[in-house]
């Protein structure tokens, strides 16, 4: 299967699970990944350190979850933000994102090929999506294309574990027999929770994903891994 169909075939998993995807997810993590939003959005904020930012570009948004950080914080913080875009190759996530968040513009799109223009973003996040994209290294330049100068990508994602260990046996048991079957009981579409814990085996760890994010332009800032491994923050500055 070339690289255009495995797209195509992802794309509509996400259709399918759309209107289940919310629930299933604060099921499956215990509303944890609440907190590891939160923390990507505040450090971005304290890393730029600007009270007013003309765009936040929002990739693979989804639902829009990450969007309602991104506002929330920047009200809290008084930090103006002109304009909050989210953007998704996924139509049915878009529709209920639409729903959800009224301060943003949706835009279908693809993370290699942003609908965007040069040097306007302050902020690229992807949560979870990253992933997802097979084009990947084309989609780090896509990045850099849209930020200006100094502008941040915040990633957040399920990384390859580098090392094995007692507590990687334990969540490697609930990644791939218990969140497929709970996944599958909920949303009705038990193979894109089984592709969830392939996905991750078959993605790439801290170190490989940094390393395609300094090719690709970009300084890191920070990194943080959460839940021994199982999720990590990202965060890179776009080069002068």
């Amino acid at each position: 299967m070339d690289n255009k169909s495995r797209q195509s075939k992802i794309v509509d998993m996400f259709d399918e699970i759309a209107p289940t995807y919310d629930f299933t997810n604060r099921v499956l993590s215990f509303g944890i990944d609440k907190k590891w939003r939160k923390l990507g959005c505040e450090k971005a904020y304290e890393i730029l350190n600007q009270k007013s930012l003309e765009q936040i570009s929002d990739v693979a948004c989804g639902t829009g979850d990450l969007l309602l950080f991104w506002k929330d914080i920047a009200d809290k913080k008084k930090i103006t933000v002109n304009q909050f875009i989210g953007i998704d190759p996924s139509v049915n996530m878009l529709s209920i994102a639409e729903k959800k968040v009224d301060f943003a513009e949706f835009i279908e799109g693809k993370a290699q090929e942003l609908p965007l223009f040069d040097k306007t973003s302050d902020i690229i996040s992807i949560s979870y999506g990253i992933r997802n994209v097979v084009d990947r290294v084309e989609a780090l330049k896509e990045f850099n294309r849209v930020l200006k100068v100094g502008g941040l990508v915040v990633i957040l994602e399920f990384t390859k574990r580098e090392q094995k260990g007692f507590f990687s046996k334990i969540i490697d048991f609930y990644m791939t027999k218990i969140l497929p079957t709970i996944g599958g009981l909920v949303s009705k579409n038990y193979q894109a929770y089984k592709y969830l814990p392939d996905s991750i085996e078959g993605f790439l760890t801290t170190s490989m994903l940094t390393n395609e994010l300094q090719e690709a332009g970009f300084t890191m800032k920070y990194t943080k891994s959460f839940s021994f491994g199982i999720s990590t923050l990202l965060i890179a500055q776009k080069d002068g």
